[in-house]
Order: structure tokens, then C-alpha cells, then sequence
């Protein structure tokens, strides 16, 4: 017995060798294009996703960015502008500027003599507003965080529908085949994640920024209103 059985494991090994050497077809490789292209229709919507997802987030990155602009040389002229009375070249400066913290302080500029209290509420007001600009499409970009997984999804599942409807009705079925099916179903679950990932990640980056940006302007708000009261204190 035990010798029958090292002759078949011979007999497996040597053909294994003589297909190895009569030249067995190499596995194909693949490029990441091709990969994608095996994805299906479904890959159309994820990649429309995808590029919504980067066009908003350098859209809101560059204006994010040049709304939180602070000079702090300008904030500073701004107050040694107030502290010598001359209201109006600070309005000029602050016009002239592009940040919220100057937008913010024009507005507060502008309604010099009525009560602090008016005062301090005009330049929430307004800064609310300017959050909620900075904040603009931002809820579309977690949308797509959320729906490019669930067409990944679809499409694998409309994928593994297909493959085992032709599995069915195949007269020759071989595992090759089964898995050749599979792993193509499967790019668009994977093409999806990676969108989804990417995009909340940019979701969370901008939101971030925003709050760097809140944080500082709530700083400079609070040493503009002393500035600005300051004299009528003494």
C-alpha cells in the first residue's frame, strides 16, 4: 500500500513538472484601467461620483482657504486706525480685504453708536452667514461618501446575479469560471469603498479647516469689540 501511494504522488509531481515545462499559460496581468473597465456599467455613476468629489473639495479648499486669510499687520492697523478716531480708513481697509474676519469687522464698523449688544449681534449674524458659505456643498460631498459604497454594492450584487443566472444555464462550469465572475463583481464593492473613503476623508479635512477658521475669527472678534470700547471705558 504505502508503495502505491509514493508512485501516485510521483505521478502527480512529474506531471505537474511537465506541465510547468511544456509551457502552461502564465497568469494575465493586469492594469489597474483594465480592472476597472471588468467593473460594469456601474462603475459609470462611481466615477462621476468621484470626480463631483474632488471638484467640490478644491472648490471649497481654495475658497475656505482665502476666506480664513488673516493679516495680522492689517488687523493691527485696523485698531490703531479705531483707537485714532479715524473710522473710515478702517472701513477702507477692511473692504479692501478678502477675509471673514474683515467682512466681519466692517459690518461691526458700520454700526458704530448703536448699543454693544447691536453690535456684538450684527457680527454673529454675520458670521453665521459666512460659516454657512464656507460650509456650501459641503453636505453633497458626505452625500457622496455615503452613496458610492451603496452603488459598489449594487453593482456586485446585479454582478453575482448575472454570473450564477450563466452558471446555471452553462453546460461546462469550472472554477476558473466561477471565480473569474466573482472577482470582476467584486471592483465595483472595492471601486465604491475607495470613493467613499477619499471623500469622507475630504468631508473631514474641510470641516476641520472650517473650525480652524471659526476659532480664530471668535479670537480676533474678541479683541476687535475691546479695541473698539476700550476708550469708552476710561
Amino acid at each position: 500500500m504505502l508503495q502505491s501511494i509514493l508512485l501516485q504522488i510521483q505521478t502527480v509531481a512529474v506531471s505537474d513538472s511537465t506541465g510547468v515545462a511544456s509551457g502552461a499559460p502564465a497568469a494575465e496581468s493586469l492594469s489597474l484601467l483594465s480592472i476597472l473597465m471588468k467593473g460594469g456599467y456601474l462603475m459609470i455613476p462611481i466615477l462621476i461620483l468621484s470626480v463631483a468629489a474632488l471638484a467640490i473639495f478644491i472648490e471649497r479648499f481654495l475658497y475656505i482657504k482665502n476666506a480664513g486669510k488673516t493679516d495680522e499687520h492689517m488687523l493691527e492697523t485696523i485698531k490703531d486706525k479705531i483707537k485714532e478716531g479715524k473710522l473710515d480708513d478702517a472701513k477702507s481697509i477692511c473692504a479692501r480685504s478678502t477675509g471673514v474676519t474683515a467682512r466681519v469687522f466692517e459690518k461691526a464698523l458700520n454700526r458704530l453708536g448703536s448699543p454693544v449688544r447691536d453690535i456684538e449681534s450684527i457680527m454673529e449674524s454675520v458670521s453665521n452667514i459666512e460659516v454657512n458659505r464656507m460650509e456650501k456643498n459641503l453636505g453633497l460631498l458626505a452625500a457622496i461618501a455615503a452613496i458610492a459604497p451603496m452603488f459598489g454594492f449594487l453593482g456586485t450584487v446585479v454582478g453575482m446575479i448575472k454570473s450564477f443566472y450563466n452558471i446555471s444555464i452553462a453546460n461546462d462550469i469550472s472554477i476558473g469560471i466561477i471565480a473569474g465572475g466573482i472577482y470582476e463583481k467584486m471592483i465595483t464593492s472595492a471601486s465604491g469603498l475607495v470613493v467613499g473613503v477619499i471623500a469622507y476623508m475630504m468631508y473631514t479635512y474641510l470641516n476641520h479647516r472650517i473650525d480652524s477658521v471659526i476659532a480664530k475669527l471668535e479670537d480676533n472678534s474678541v479683541d476687535f469689540l475691546d479695541t473698539l470700547y476700550k476708550p469708552s471705558r476710561s
